[in-house]
């Protein structure tokens, strides 16, 4: 079975970092990346990075950062009513003037992605080698 949840967001901060510390005492931050289109709209994603070392919280608006993550959708009770929300759960951080740190997080999620890739050519991972069109003999399939 394939099952993997990674995330990579280049963007710019669009508020500054909210440092909070959890009844636990871990620390949290939250930040909000805005990702600029093509069409000129934005999209913004609300990322929180859980155990963020101090120096998150002196991110600020309009710092250009890579994230690295996995995608959560996450439940609970406001006003009344369940409520949900969608974010990024941040492993890294890293404002891209920091090229290197910010090419090292990157080369963490390639290694994860590539190995999902191989997988999805492993017997048993619901693929088989006949469907595959990186052999010139897959064909799309249409729903019924």
């Amino acid at each position: 079975m394939c099952a993997w949840n990674v995330v990579v967001v280049a963007g710019r901060l669009s508020r500054p970092a909210e440092q909070r510390v959890l009844p636990s005492g871990e620390r949290l931050v939250a930040v909000q990346v805005t990702v600029d289109r093509t069409d000129d709209r934005a999209e913004t994603v609300p990322v929180v990075w859980f155990g963020a070392p101090a120096s998150a919280a002196t991110l600020d608006v309009d710092e250009a950062v890579v994230v690295v993550g996995r995608v959560r959708r996450r439940f609970f009770r406001a006003g009344g009513s369940t409520q949900s929300r969608t974010e990024v759960v941040a492993e890294a951080v890293v404002p891209t003037r920091r090229a290197k740190s910010a090419r090292t997080a990157l080369a963490a999620a390639t290694g994860r992605l590539e190995a999902a890739a191989r997988e999805l050519g492993q017997p048993g991972s619901g693929r088989s080698d006949r469907s595959d069109p990186e052999r010139g003999r897959g064909r799309a399939v249409r729903a019924r």
